[in-house]
């Protein structure tokens, strides 16, 4: 099986919540235990965590992800204290 990466998150939290919505839509992402340094499932190094699929759902999975995060971006901009109301 041939893998692409879709994009390198720097926020784990954002990075788990992505695979989990990825997951929810039918996609087959790897899991972060699945990959990382030896002894350290799941480290990733300074470039972020990798979102990993199989080839052939890469190209559907990207564009749900960046349409994602764009959806984060915007929930963060409409609420910059953080603050819910």
């Amino acid at each position: 099986m041939s893998l692409t990466t879709i994009a390198k998150i720097d926020d784990l939290g954002e990075a788990r919540l992505l695979i989990l919505a990825l997951k929810s839509h039918g996609f087959h992402p790897i899991e972060g235990n699945e990959v990382g340094l030896a002894g350290f499932a799941g480290a990733i190094g300074p470039t972020g965590v990798p979102i990993m699929l199989p080839s052939g759902e890469a190209e559907d999975a990207k564009l749900l992800l960046d349409s994602l995060r764009e959806d984060f971006k915007k929930d963060s901009e409409s609420d910059p204290s953080g603050e819910e109301t």
